[in-house]
């Protein structure tokens, strides 16, 4: 099975950047749809950004659309998420998740089959 582990959150300020990096544990990774999620205390877990096994394309939510970046390299096994102009609402625990489905379905929670235990952002006004 393929492991994720996620590193690079912290506490910043608004308008901060952070970069998420998420190791895979084994090369199949590299055929794998990578997709990255957030949850915030007391909500649900949202969609935030995905990419396909060869980066040719992406999908982000609106909410994240022209700040964030998700971009991967395969010969590293590594997936990452530039996060710029940080908002407060942008504090969540975000995961990255590794699917093999159907890059059409790649916004549901359901389609990824394996996660990382996440890694904290907040973001102070």
């Amino acid at each position: 099975q393929v492991q994720l582990v996620e590193s690079g959150g912290g506490l910043v300020q608004t308008g901060a950047s952070l970069r998420l990096s998420c190791a895979a544990s084994e090369r199949t990774f590299g055929s794998a749809t990578m997709g990255w999620f957030r949850q915030a205390s007391g909500k649900e877990r949202e969609f935030v950004a995905a990419i396909t096994w060869a980066g040719g394309s992406t999908d982000y939510a609106d909410s994240v659309k022209g700040r964030f970046t998700i971009s991967r390299d395969n010969a590293k096994n590594t997936g990452y998420l530039q996060m710029n102009s940080l908002k407060p609402e942008d504090t969540a625990v975000y995961y990255c998740a590794a699917a093999f489905g159907r890059w059409t379905a790649h916004k549901a929670t359901d389609e990824y089959r394996y996660w990382g235990q996440g890694t904290q952002v907040t973001v102070s006004s």
